[in-house]
């Protein structure tokens, strides 16, 4: 078998693995398993179980290691909604870096966007709160964490509700809803050729 890289548009609530996975209550957790037929291939990288969106799917070790060391600083752009507006001087603050966990982060791109961006509703839907606004940011990363956009905007005062990784450098979630997934197309698969 070739390689093969696969693009999957993750929902909310699914882990991002294969084997399976038992609740408390002995229930069974949806896992990648259930959307991907495809044997043999790993997720380059992770996506929490309350986050959504783009995963790259491969069975090339290689790319998987090389995208996913911070050493090599492969873009991951985030669609990020939070509790009340960021102010000026926070969104500076993550774009400089902020201490989580005893680490500073890498400097990172953080735009406020003017308006919620389209995406297909979350079920569950976040809690809403009449009293506490919420804004959607942009934020591009070069490092991946475990949580760390969550523990960056919760440091800034700002806690996330919704998480949706829209990019991974070029590659995107554009043309996917969740659950779907599709192979990647010769000129993306020549962009990863590109940058491993």
């Amino acid at each position: 078998m070739g390689d093969r890289f696969l693009l999957f548009y993750k929902p909310y609530d699914v882990l991002s693995q294969f084997s399976e996975a038992v609740l408390p209550d002995g229930r069974q957790h949806r896992t990648l398993k259930a959307f991907i037929p495809i044997p043999d291939v790993y997720p380059v990288g992770r996506l929490d179980r309350d986050s959504e969106g783009l995963m790259l799917l491969t069975n090339n070790g290689y790319l998987q290691h090389r995208l996913t060391d911070p050493r090599f600083e492969h873009p991951r752009t985030y669609w990020v909604q939070v509790e009340r507006v960021p102010t000026p001087e926070s969104l500076q603050q993550l774009r400089q870096g902020v201490v989580i966990q005893n680490y500073r982060t890498r400097p990172a791109q953080v735009k406020l966007l003017e308006s919620a961006p389209d995406l297909p509703p979350r079920d569950p839907p976040i809690r809403f709160r009449k009293s506490v606004p919420t804004a959607w940011l942009e934020m591009t990363l070069t490092e991946g964490k475990n949580r760390q956009v969550r523990r960056m905007t919760a440091a800034v005062g700002f806690p996330t509700l919704r998480l949706i990784r829209v990019a991974i450098g070029q590659l995107s979630l554009a043309g996917l809803s969740p659950g779907d997934w599709r192979d990647l197309s010769a000129t993306e698969v020549s962009w990863l050729d590109r940058n491993q």
